[in-house]
């Protein structure tokens, strides 16, 4: 086969489907549409997903909703999301149980920026593999631990979240408690390794 012949049979569909990170496109936070990628991280069949809210992906409902509206509070103009969060399996992924929770690479885009949550095409990368989640985390602890990955400060996470940052504060200290870290930067590594 041709350069051109291969090229030509390879359609936007198969690319779809054969990407090798997870894709979802989504209407007011239902899935109308997933690839074979994103099944496989979730461990979920495909009538699991199309037509469900993305709440069930999520460890709480909370957690779904917060994400929501920190996703309508910061698209660029572009329309374009992205972050790191803790997100669950339905079923047997790669070696992992139903229910697990493991860290995972979000990002996206609203086809409209006016309208976040009316359309848009969403990409999953598990992060399992280089980033072990061992402790049990409250909802909160494992926000203020994903904008403590990403190097924010206690202000900026009290501004993300909005919550104060003394709440941050206590938070953090919470999550040294967890991990035995001294330091911040301790944490960070402790949170991104799983190590105790």
């Amino acid at each position: 086969m041709t350069t051109e012949g291969a090229l030509a049979a390879l359609d936007y569909r198969s690319a779809f489907d054969l990407a090798p990170i997870g894709l979802a496109l989504s209407r007011q936070r239902l899935m109308i549409d997933c690839n074979r990628e994103l099944l496989a991280i979730f461990g979920a069949e495909r009538e699991q997903l199309i037509g469900r809210s993305f709440e069930i992906l999520y460890p709480t409902a909370d957690e779904f909703e917060r994400t929501g509206m920190r996703i309508a509070a910061q698209l660029d103009a572009r329309g374009h999301y992205a972050d790191e969060r803790v997100m669950k399996r339905l079923g047997l992924a790669q070696g992992a149980r139903a229910g697990e929770l493991f860290w995972c690479h979000v990002s996206g885009r609203a086809l409209d920026p006016r309208q976040p949550h009316a359309q848009g095409i969403w990409a999953f990368e598990d992060l399992s593999s280089r980033r072990v989640l061992t402790l049990v985390l409250t909802p909160r602890e494992r926000e203020i631990a994903a904008l403590l990955i990403e190097g924010l400060t206690s202000k900026l996470i009290g501004r993300r979240l909005g919550i104060s940052p003394r709440t941050v504060d206590v938070y953090r200290a919470r999550l040294m408690r967890k991990t035995g870290a001294a330091t911040t930067p301790e944490l960070v590594n402790r949170l991104l390794t799983g190590a105790p």
